[in-house]
C-alpha cells in the first residue's frame, strides 16, 4: 500500500501530543517568537544589570545633575545627579516584576472566584458576579489612587497589591465562562456520578480544559500591567523615588527643559515600555491562536 506525503504528514499530526501541537502552530507565528526572543533579551539584561553597569541606580551626585552621555555614563544622568543606564536596568526589573507579580496576584484571586462562580452556580455565583460587578462599575485608576491616596507608604508589594485587587474581576470572568461553558459536558457529568470530590474535578478536569483562555488573558493582562505602573509613576502617584522604575524615569519628561534638550534620559524608558508591552501582546496573540481548537482542523 503506497502512502502520500499527505498522508504522512496527517499520521505525524495524529501521533503529537497536544502540547506538540501547541507549541509548533505558536512557532509558525513570526512575530510570537519575535515577541519571545525581546523579551527574553530585556529579561536577560536586566537580570544581569549588576554586571552591566556599576552604578548605584538610586545614589546621586549633586556635581553631575543633567549631564550628557559620557564614557563614564552613557545615557547620562537625570536629576538628581543618577546615572540613567543603571535606572533604566534596574528600573527594567522593578516594572517587570510590578507587571509578574499583579498579574499572579490577580490570576490567583480570579482562579479562585471564578472557579466557584463557574463550578457552583446559583447564590454563590451571583453574589461572586455582583461584587465583580461592583469593582468594574468603579473607574481603575479612580479607585486605585484613591486606595494611594489614603496610605502613608506604597511600597512594591502594597502597590503590586493595589493593582491586584482592582483588577481581578476581569479574570474572574474569563474564569467563570469557561467553567460554565464545561459544567454540562459528558466527562464532568461522569466525574460527579464516580464521586470525584468538588476539589479534584475543578483541578484536574476544569482547569486543564480552560487553560488556554486563562493563560492568553493573564499573559496580556501583564502587559496592562507594566503600562498601569508606568502610568502611575507618572503623574507621581506610583511606586515612589528614589526606586528606579520605567515609570518613574519618564516623569523627568514633564520637565519640558528635560524633554527638549535630554532626549537620552526619558527616550530609553519609553522604548523600553513599548518593546515590552509590544512583546508580550505578540506572545499573547501567538498563544491564542495557538490553543484555538479551530486551529487543529486546519
Amino acid at each position: 500500500m503506497v502512502v502520500n506525503n499527505t498522508e504522512k504528514s496527517d499520521l505525524k499530526t495524529v501521533n503529537k501530543t497536544p502540547f506538540q501541537l501547541t507549541l509548533k502552530r505558536f512557532m509558525k507565528n513570526k512575530l510570537a517568537v519575535a515577541g519571545v526572543i525581546t523579551l527574553s533579551l530585556i529579561i536577560l539584561a536586566v537580570i544581569l544589570a549588576p554586571l552591566l553597569t556599576e552604578h548605584d541606580p538610586t545614589k546621586g551626585d549633586l556635581m553631575l545633575i543633567e549631564q550628557g552621555p559620557s564614557s563614564e555614563h552613557i545615557l547620562g544622568t537625570d536629576g538628581s545627579g543618577r546615572d540613567n543606564f543603571a535606572r533604566l536596568l534596574y528600573g527594567g526589573r522593578i516594572s517587570l516584576i510590578v507587571g509578574f507579580a499583579a498579574t499572579l496576584f490577580s490570576l490567583a484571586i480570579g482562579l479562585v472566584t471564578g472557579s466557584i462562580a463557574g463550578y457552583y452556580g446559583g447564590r454563590i455565583d451571583s453574589l461572586i458576579m455582583r461584587v465583580a460587578d461592583l469593582f468594574l462599575a468603579l473607574p481603575f485608576f479612580v479607585l486605585a489612587l484613591t486606595i494611594i491616596a489614603i496610605l502613608d507608604e506604597v511600597t512594591i508589594s502594597v502597590f503590586v497589591t493595589i493593582i491586584a485587587i482592582t483588577t481581578w474581576p476581569s479574570l474572574t470572568r474569563i474564569i467563570r465562562g469557561s467553567f460554565l461553558s464545561l459544567r454540562e459536558q459528558e466527562f464532568i457529568l461522569s466525574a460527579k456520578s464516580l464521586g470525584a470530590s468538588d476539589f479534584r474535578i475543578i483541578t484536574k478536569h476544569f482547569l486543564p480544559n480552560a487553560i488556554g483562555p486563562i493563560i492568553v488573558n493573564a499573559t496580556l493582562m501583564m502587559a496592562t500591567m507594566i503600562i498601569v505602573e508606568s502610568g502611575m509613576s507618572f503623574i507621581g502617584m506610583g511606586i515612589p523615588q528614589p526606586t528606579p522604575t520605567w515609570g518613574n524615569m519618564l516623569s523627568e519628561a514633564q520637565n519640558i527643559r528635560v524633554l527638549r534638550d535630554h532626549p537620552e534620559a526619558w527616550i530609553p524608558p519609553g522604548l523600553g515600555i513599548l518593546l515590552t508591552v509590544l512583546s508580550i501582546n505578540f506572545i499573547g496573540d501567538g498563544l491564542r491562536d495557538a490553543f484555538d481548537p479551530k486551529s487543529n482542523r486546519r
